[in-house]
């Protein structure tokens, strides 16, 4: 099946947080991507047995972001007791929901910006220790990249959009 989506994933070398932050952004731009052009009943159809939607995806990657660099990383305590929740009440339209992603990445980048390096360590332990920005970034990646997989395939279910 040809791919309609397809980008090349980044070529960035210069520097371990540089690289880092690439495949990042590479990973949060493909869930992006997965949610564009679609109308509010695709981005909240339900087309597997669990509660996960593409509209679902992007608030729990919402959630993510704010809880991994702001309150773990940065210590900010208004993302401390986040739900990670997938279902979208029916009172936030997907321009928001999409919206709040979008402000999270840029909150998420501003405290990567701002760190001293890879090494610095979060204000807040992680199974009782503290990690470093490399962990953070490291998980976050791996959690981003996870669940643009899952907006790959509901995707095609929507309406056969395919690639990365």
């Amino acid at each position: 099946m040809l791919e309609s989506q397809r980008e090349a994933v980044p070529g960035n070398d210069g520097g371990e947080l540089d690289t880092a932050l690439a495949f990042l952004t590479f990973a949060r731009s493909c869930v992006l991507k997965k949610v564009a052009g679609l109308g509010e009943e695709q981005l909240r159809r339900r087309l597997v047995v669990s509660d996960t939607t593409l509209l679902g995806l992007v608030q729990h990657l919402t959630d993510a972001e704010r809880y991994w660099f702001g309150y773990t990383f940065a210590g900010d305590a208004r993302y401390a007791d986040l739900d990670f929740d997938m279902v979208v009440a029916p009172e936030r339209s997907a321009e928001e929901v999409i919206a709040d992603y979008r402000a999270a990445i840029a909150e998420s980048d501003a405290h990567l910006l701002a760190a001293a390096g890879p090494d610095a360590l979060t204000a807040q332990p992680v199974a009782d220790e503290p990690r470093t920005l490399r962990w953070v970034l490291a998980h976050m990646t791996g959690e981003t990249v996870r669940h643009a997989g899952h907006a790959d395939i509901l995707r095609e279910l929507v309406d056969g959009a395919t690639g990365r």
